[in-house]
């Protein structure tokens, strides 16, 4: 097969990325001396799909199945019934799933210690994606994603399960999950950065505070200085009427100290914390077009980030 990649490594093994015509094209590499690579198609959903069937072709299956085995019937199966945003989510979730359950991991080894392991594996890797981004971890780095891709990997192991590839127990039942405090937003971290880098100041704290304190962007509108006692911010939830307390400190400190430099320099005071240019209280409908107009600017469909 075709040698080690060394980009691209989030794709499936022998999948490979070619920008072309300024589109990226997805391809299946056969290998080989001259190489020979077979066109997937820009669509990176049916681009796996396809690869999936290909890979189901190629070599005698194991005696006992695998996670490999169960993840490709299931990207095969029952994958394409599900919504367009649903199939890439997973195809994404997939990628850290295979990392920890390579090709070798039998269906039938596979234990709850095995699923609470895969737990603490994908924070540490969240809380390294933040040190590389010389940001500030906060305690539930990639509580969310993990809980997400543990759903997903307790799906496939029940298909398996059903289409008789395994008879062993789910692993991930009794297994504790992560906490999820609030109302979690599911945003992949390289969508983030993309609209975070088009977006003007005001707007970056209003996504700084609303990530950090896991709010509403209509609540976090509302965050204001006097709410701020004892090194404390209450949070009040306006759908909810759920009152929280967050400790100001570590990288929500941070942010609050850089956002009150900033209105120091304006000649109109405002309580609020996010203000615009002139230091007047930002609305709402001036947010939701200024993250529309960064949104568009990064390129981002608004399917795939709904304000």
């Amino acid at each position: 097969m075709g040698r080690k990649p060394t980009v691209n490594l989030n794709l499936p093994p022998r999948m490979r990325a070619r920008k072309r015509w300024n589109k990226i094209h997805y391809y299946y590499d056969w290998g080989g001396n001259p190489r020979r690579e077979e066109p997937l198609g820009p669509d990176f959903v049916l681009a796996v799909k396809r690869w999936s069937a290909i890979e189901e072709t190629q070599a005698p299956r194991a005696t006992q199945p695998t996670f490999k085995d169960a993840a490709a019937m299931y990207v095969r199966e029952v994958l394409p019934t599900k919504a367009r945003r649903t199939q890439t989510d997973n195809l994404k979730e997939l990628v850290f799933l295979r990392e920890l359950f390579d090709d070798d991991v039998l269906l039938d080894d596979i234990e709850p210690t095995h699923v609470k392991q895969y737990l603490r594996w994908r924070h540490k890797k969240a809380v390294a994606w933040y040190a590389a981004k010389n940001r500030v971890s906060p305690p539930n780095a990639g509580h969310v994603r993990a809980n997400r891709e543990i759903a997903l990997f307790s799906h496939i192991f029940n298909n398996a399960r059903e289409i008789g590839l395994t008879k062993a127990a789910n692993p991930c039942v009794g297994v504790k999950k992560n906490t999820e405090d609030g109302r979690d937003v599911y945003v992949e971290d390289d969508l983030y950065v993309r609209l975070y880098e088009k977006a003007d100041q005001p707007t970056r704290d209003a996504m700084d505070l609303g990530y950090l304190a896991g709010q509403r962007p209509q609540d976090t509108l509302r965050y204001d200085e006097r709410d701020i006692r004892d090194n404390f911010l209450a949070i009040g939830q306006g759908k909810t009427g759920k009152k929280i307390r967050m400790e100001v400190t570590g990288e929500l400190k941070l942010v609050i100290e850089r956002i009150r430099a900033r209105k120091a320099t304006y000649k109109v005071v405002s309580t609020a914390l996010i203000v615009t240019e002139t230091g007047q209280r930002m609305t709402l409908r001036t947010l939701q077009y200024r993250f529309r107009t960064a949104r568009e600017a990064a390129g981002i469909p608004a399917k795939d980030w709904l304000f």
